[in-house]
């Protein structure tokens, strides 16, 4: 016994599934800056009103803040490679962070309010380091290296 020709349910189906599923890029929703690769001890991401405790594989998104505690640290790889590995008792912001894999234009300011940061260039630092900065409370990194420490009291 043959079935007769479906040649639009199979479509429709599909067109209501696509409908269905949930949207993974949607505009105005903040993107994934990076990952947190490595979480020691007390870090937690502060994200507007929200103070979430850090894990392996969170996501850092732009304007998000970094706090570690006395014994905490953590390393987060951005999209575009470069590493950011917060020392113990710092407070650190991702201020603005942007960047596109197709043609590896990017900017980014992190601000490094108390504690320590160690930065290693990524695509944006090695291909545009005029728009690469570490902001401190006493001064403004422009990267011109491509593996330093910053650190404030």
């Amino acid at each position: 016994m043959t079935m007769p020709p479906l040649p639009f349910k199979p479509l429709l189906l599909a067109g209501l599934l696509l409908a269905a599923a949930p949207s993974f890029a949607q505009p105005g929703t903040p993107s994934r800056a990076g990952t947190y690769k490595d979480v020691v001890g007390e870090v937690f991401t502060v994200r507007g009103a929200q103070r979430l405790p850090a894990q392996p594989g969170d996501a850092l998104q732009p304007a998000d803040t970094v706090l570690t505690g006395e014994t905490g640290s953590a390393a987060i790889v951005l999209r575009d490679g470069t590493e950011l590995i917060v020392g113990p008792r710092s407070n650190t912001t991702l201020v603005r962070y942007a960047f596109d894999a197709t043609t590896q234009e990017g900017n980014m300011l992190v601000q490094l309010l108390r504690g320590s940061l160690r930065y290693v260039t990524g695509l944006i630092g090695k291909l545009h380091p005029d728009k690469t900065e570490i902001k401190t409370p006493t001064l403004v990194v422009g990267v011109r290296g491509t593996d330093f420490i910053v650190e404030t009291p």
